[in-house]
């Protein structure tokens, strides 16, 4: 029997920044019915959540501390270290 796939918006955050990301993907589900991300995937990532289906942001935590418009160019690099 063919394993069942289901297309997932998994928000994330990378080991490496505390920027929210997302990823729409299609992967496998167990047999009780949950979705299992592949250990590759799931390396270097905390997950936060893994919603079903393709979920359309709007906005997001983190947004607009990079946005030219709520700080000038020259704040951003002050933020930096």
């Amino acid at each position: 029997m063919p394993s069942k796939h289901q297309q997932v918006t998994v928000f994330y955050f990378d080991d490496n920044d505390l920027q929210l990301k997302h990823h729409i993907g299609n992967y496998r589900c167990s047999d009780s019915g949950r979705v299992v991300l592949p250990n590759a995937f799931k390396e270097d990532k905390q997950v936060i959540a893994v919603c079903e289906g393709k979920v359309d942001i709007l906005n997001k935590i983190g947004d607009r501390l990079t946005s030219a418009h709520f700080f000038p160019s020259d704040s951003i690099q002050a933020l930096s270290y």
